[in-house]
């Protein structure tokens, strides 16, 4: 996994935080964006061989990002782990369980984020 390059994007620096050190301590490469624009411009920079993406965020959510980049052909094939914590805020928000079916996303993981689970998703999908 060494070789890895993961993009972490959410808007909680304490989360996005916690990940990439867990990341790290795999051995992957971990960039770090804190909503979907700044993740945008990260991935233009550099294409990420996986990214983990959380859904409510300010400026640009996780579900348009994770549409756009899934309907691009430069970026389709690179894997992302969407972060949902809508389970609990459904009801105080716009977000729905039908808009992550909708999203082509590989694998979605509730939040709070077991870190040895997002792990093992991380692998599978890397594998």
């Amino acid at each position: 996994m060494s070789d890895k390059y993961i993009l972490v994007v959410d808007d909680d620096p304490d989360l996005v935080e916690t990940v990439a050190l867990m990341l790290e301590s795999k051995g992957c490469e971990v960039g770090r964006a804190y909503d979907g624009v700044e993740a945008e411009e990260s991935i233009k920079q550099r294409r990420p061989d996986l990214i983990v993406l959380d859904i409510m965020m300010p400026r640009k959510d996780g579900y348009i990002l994770c549409a756009e980049l899934k309907a691009n052909e430069k970026t389709r094939n690179i894997p992302i782990v969407l972060l949902t914590a809508v389970g609990e805020a459904v009801p105080t928000t716009t977000y729905t369980h039908a808009d992550g079916m909708s999203t082509e996303a590989d694998e979605y993981i509730a939040k709070p984020i077991d870190t040895e689970s997002l792990w093992k998703v991380v692998n599978d999908l890397l594998g």
